[in-house]
């Protein structure tokens, strides 16, 4: 097995009252931004919806050293604080559908940038 310093990460947003196609809006230039600076792999992000709204994420950083980068980066912090206006951040078990053994959600590939 091929040892990888690439990092998968999954991220759950619900969207803050009135702002579904702001969240939408940010969710779809997150990857675009991300790869042009070089912070994630090319794998293929991943977009899903759970039946009250939320938004799960999922992609693969580059490294460790690279999510401590997207905190210093200028790019990316300006789209950080456009998720924060548009959605809260949850833990992926406060989302219902990960209750369940195999969880099942909504495919959003017109999220995927």
């Amino acid at each position: 097995m091929k040892q990888t310093d690439a990092r998968m990460v999954i991220v759950a947003y619900r969207p803050r009252p009135g702002q579904s196609d702001a969240l939408a809006d940010v969710v779809r230039r997150h990857g675009p931004v991300l790869r042009a600076e070089g912070l994630v792999t090319e794998r293929p992000f991943i977009t899903c919806e759970s039946a009250d709204g939320t938004l799960v994420e999922i992609f693969e950083w580059r490294s460790a050293e690279a999510i401590a980068a997207a905190h210093h980066n200028p790019q990316v912090q300006a789209l950080w604080a456009e998720f924060f206006a548009a959605c809260e951040y949850l833990p992926v078990g406060l989302v219902p559908e990960s209750a369940q053994l195999f969880s099942e959600f909504t495919p959003r590939d017109d999220l995927v940038g």
